[in-house]
This record gives C-alpha cells, structure tokens and sequence, in this order.
C-alpha cells in the first residue's frame, strides 16, 4: 500500500495534509469547511474523495494556490513524494512569481502594524485626532 497507485480512494482532508498543503489533518478539514478550499470550482465538505485529474484550489496565506491531482496517498511522506502527488498550473505558479516580484518591491503597510500601538504612539495618535477635531 505504499505505492501511491494502489490506493483509489482519499479524502480530500486527508489527501492535503498528505501532500503538505496543511500540517495537520483538522487544520485541513477546518479550512475545507471554512470556504478556502475548492475542488472543481465548488465549495466542498472534508470527506468529499479526490479523484486524479481533479482541480484543487488552496487560499492560503493571502494568496490563491491552483493544483491538479496526479496521484494519490493516504499517507504522509516525504516532500519530495508528496510533491509528486500534484502538479501547480502554470497560471497559479505565474501568479505566486508576480506577487513574490510585487513585495519584493514594496512592502505591504498592514504587516509593519504589529498589536497595540506604544505609550508614544498612542500620544501621537492622539494629537493627530486633537487636530482633526480643531480643524473641523
């Protein structure tokens, strides 16, 4: 059963935590549930089966991943071998490529904004609201 063709049925949870999309099996099921994962262009439920050929689209981290199945495994391997159960579309792929190239050149603002701003900070703020207010 460790050929990767022997096996003719997977759970699509199960099937993304085997070829490293998600480290754990729930943190898989949990995004299937939550909309983030969709086969075929449709909103699926953990236990659906995955078939070869099928079209899986992954949200992850702010960006969207397109994979074709290739393979099948319930299990999960090593990189290399779960690398081999999917293959990325080339236009998913020259999408990653162009918004690595984008943050590469500018820094997204939200990601500096780190919890509550300091004691200074906070002064700050606040006297730029003072003056909005004076302003009006």
């Amino acid at each position: 059963m460790n050929d990767m063709r022997e096996i003719l049925r997977v759970r699509l949870d199960k099937w993304l935590w085997a070829a490293r999309h998600f480290k754990t099996r729930s943190a898989a099921a949990e995004a299937i549930d939550r909309g983030r994962v969709r086969v075929d262009g449709e909103r699926v439920k953990p236990a659906r089966e995955v078939r070869v050929g099928d079209r899986v689209e992954l949200a992850q981290r702010d960006a969207m991943k397109t994979v074709v199945v290739r393979a099948l495994s319930a299990i999960r391997g090593p990189a290399p071998v779960a690398q081999r159960l999917y293959e990325e579309t080339a236009d998913s792929r020259a999408r990653r490529e162009r918004r690595c190239d984008l943050l590469h050149y500018r820094a997204e603002p939200a990601r500096s904004i780190k919890g509550r701003p300091t004691k200074r900070e906070g002064r700050a703020l606040r006297l730029l609201r003072e003056a909005d207010v004076d302003g009006d």
